[in-house]
């Protein structure tokens, strides 16, 4: 495709540019990595927790759009990391990054980002393109940063055409643990950091990394398991040889029907056999379809920390945290799967139990990090149930 007509000329010191799929060119400042990198872009309305949204793996191929205007000025540190492997390709903020000021401040968050090869984008009007978002749909897009704001738009157009984009795409086994893992981190406080986990005696879960958040298992060991967990192709033997009592399902990219293809004989497998199962997001979909149930893309997805959510066994509110552009489709349930939750935004499916087994997911985070506490009764929950 050739560069629009009517494409804006490249403003003076411009060394950014987020190139969309239908050749729109959107111009700023770059900081972050130099080069290029494509994928979806989604925005996220969280106000804090930048630096965890930025290695949450569920965002790996995504260029995350943050709605507050205000990004990077508290820095970044060791702590608040919530995957080593591979989270957002890349961001787009409002405001130039400042100096950070915050007293847990450990390195800037522009030397972080370049460290951890993400491109970051200044200077742009995020509240127009999360518009753009949700009245057309998250657009596959490249971002490009360059000192000198060198770029061959008509390649870069063309690149971000050519990206299949996320539906059908299987992601799970590219953020994924290669090896087992006994885990060992408790929960975080403010002056103390991570705590040691203590698994004397309590309940073992084996959970199936599909790009998990490391937080979810600190939140299992604060409920009182031990945590193995294990890559996302370990098979149904492997699992059984570790004697769980219950096996969770963690969050993760790409569709869950691609996923699927190799996870859901495994979880059916499980259901079979009535081990206890907990799903979180990307585990919560596929729970689904083990279960019978389908998938399918959203329209822009939910990504935040000030999603309500409606329990529907007591009609209480919970605000969540949310980072999906996949959901289980809850107007054709199966007749063994409840829905127990509801997003208050859309009514999209947001819970699911499956009867007769001690089996259920949540399209949300109880986890948050960033985001409200008001989930963490689902991993007491869980627990409670492998005794």
């Amino acid at each position: 495709m050739a560069v629009p007509a009517n494409t804006p000329a490249q403003p003076k010191g411009a060394t950014g540019v987020l190139v969309l799929a239908d050749g729109t060119v959107i111009w700023g400042k770059g900081f972050g990595a130099t080069g290029e990198a494509v994928g979806e872009v989604c925005f996220n309305t969280a106000m804090t927790g930048y630096q965890e949204v930025m290695t949450d793996p569920s965002y790996a191929a995504q260029i995350v759009t943050f709605t507050f205007p205000h990004i990077g000025n508290v820095g970044a540190n060791a702590e608040d990391i919530e995957s080593v492997v591979e989270g957002a390709v890349g961001c787009v903020v409002r405001e130039e990054v400042t100096p950070s000021s915050n007293f847990r401040s450990q390195q800037q968050f522009t030397e972080w980002m370049a460290a951890k090869g993400k491109i970051g984008l200044s200077g742009i009007d995020t509240r127009a393109l999360t518009r753009r978002i949700r009245l057309k749909g998250a657009p596959n897009a490249v971002i490009a940063h360059h000192p000198k704001g060198q770029f061959d738009l008509k390649k870069l157009i063309q690149r971000a055409q050519e990206w299949p984009g996320l539906e059908g795409m299987d992601l799970a086994t590219r953020v994924s643990r290669e090896a087992q893992e006994d885990w060992g981190g408790g929960y975080w406080e403010l002056g103390k950091g991570y705590a040691d986990a203590d698994n004397a005696g309590k309940p073992h879960v084996v959970a199936i990394d599909y790009g998990a958040k490391d937080n979810i298992f600190r939140n299992l060991v604060k409920a009182g398991a031990r945590v193995t967990v294990v890559p996302a192709k370990t098979s149904l033997e492997e699992i059984e040889a570790l004697k769980p009592d219950g096996v969770f399902l963690s969050n993760g990219p790409g569709d869950p029907a691609a996923t699927g293809e190799y996870a859901v004989p495994t979880i059916k497998a499980l259901l079979e056999r009535d081990v206890p199962v907990f799903g979180i997001c990307l585990g919560h979909q596929m729970l689904g379809l083990a279960a019978g149930a389908t998938t399918s893309k959203m329209h822009q997805g939910h990504r935040g920390a000030n999603h309500p959510v409606k329990r529907l066994a007591d009609g209480v509110v919970e605000i969540t945290s949310m980072n999906h552009g996949f959901a289980v489709d809850n107007t054709a349930l199966p007749e063994g799967v409840e829905e127990t939750h509801v997003s208050l935004f859309d009514g999209s499916n947001c819970g699911i139990a499956i009867k007769g087994k001690r089996a259920f997911g949540v399209q949300y985070h109880p986890e948050a990090s960033p985001g409200p506490q008001d989930s963490f009764y689902l991993f007491q929950k869980f627990v409670g149930m492998l005794g």
